[in-house]
């Protein structure tokens, strides 16, 4: 059977399905081309990240697939009740990637709090004439210890990104399916473990109580976070976003972070991908990044493999 890599996956991934008898084609097929190349070429399983849609039309147009896999978290890209009903198996990897988009939250937090976002565009600028004035507008950051981090969307993610948060001593609040709590389990070096109780509340609590808000929802119709929202939040809150673009209303946050209301906000995704707001880009109160949560070289090795395995136990039974 010969696989489609449309997006890359790692080698390990690569090798994996090769010594179990695949063909692996990793060439880039744009999207207009996919449905010709597909079939041309007899793929039975089409392998993507967020870059390649898979729609109905194109899985009406291609009877060899028998799987379609994701590697990453989401399938907002792929029309996946849809294949399931032509018998066509959907896979992703939903645990390969948490810890390496919990450490970019935490990246972008600590960017926040300590200007870095800010810094890092003027000290090429003005570092050598205007060093001890940048010190000055700089030394105002604060810890994260002792602070209170609200979760919303208490999954694989954002169990990690509570784990870190409590090594570093913040409080963790976080909204799950049920309110109540959920247990977390942490693991150290020498093999030790603790199992360490969270409150989970609704997201209108989880918003007045927390100083940083961290999503980790998929994709939603309409904004978890807007103008209502921010309103209810503390002076002087942040918000973060690795999760997916329109889960928070960009208008109202960066309405929120010009008048103060807010101090930051960490995005590593945006409402208008590729193409984010120029009004978000030049925000200095935004740290920014291009979609990489995932984008780790242990995240991509845990991603190739784990798509491998799947497609072994499912097409060599």
């Amino acid at each position: 059977m010969k696989v489609l890599v449309n997006d890359p996956i790692s080698q390990s991934g690569i090798k994996a399905l090769e010594a179990a008898g695949f063909e692996v084609d990793s060439v880039k097929v744009a999207q207009e081309q996919l449905k010709s190349y597909i079939n041309e070429n007899d793929i039975s399983v089409l392998l993507v990240r967020s870059a390649t849609k898979v729609r109905k039309d194109l899985i009406d147009s291609c009877p060899s697939l028998k799987l379609i896999g994701r590697g990453g978290v989401g399938m907002d890209n792929i029309d996946v009740e849809y294949a399931k009903s032509k018998g066509i198996h959907v896979i992703n990897t939903p645990a390969a990637s948490s810890e390496s988009v919990a450490e970019l939250v935490f990246a972008h937090l600590f960017t926040g709090v300590r200007y870095l976002h800010d810094s890092n565009r003027n000290m090429p600028l003005e570092g050598d004439s205007r060093f001890k004035e940048l010190k000055k507008s700089y030394a105002r950051g604060s810890e994260l210890r002792g602070k209170t981090i609200g979760i919303i969307g208490f999954g694989r993610i954002g169990r990690q990104v509570a784990k870190i948060a409590l090594g570093l001593g913040m409080k963790v609040i976080a909204s799950d399916q049920k309110e109540g709590e959920a247990e977390i389990t942490l693991n150290f070096y020498n093999d030790q473990t603790i199992t360490i109780p969270i409150r989970t509340e609704h997201v209108d609590q989880i918003i007045e109580h927390a100083d940083f808000i961290t999503l980790h929802v998929p994709a939603q119709k309409e904004p978890i976070i807007g103008k209502k929202e921010i309103e209810r939040m503390k002076d002087g809150a942040a918000i973060i976003n690795t999760s997916r673009g329109g889960v928070v209303n960009e208008v109202a946050l960066i309405e929120a972070l010009e008048s103060g209301k807010l101090s930051f906000a960490g995005l590593d995704t945006f409402e208008q991908e590729p193409t984010p707001s120029i009004q978000v880009l030049m925000n200095s109160h935004v740290s920014l990044s291009p979609h990489i949560g995932a984008s780790t070289v242990e995240a991509q090795e845990r991603i190739g493999i784990e798509l491998a395995e799947q497609i072994i136990h499912l097409l060599k039974k």
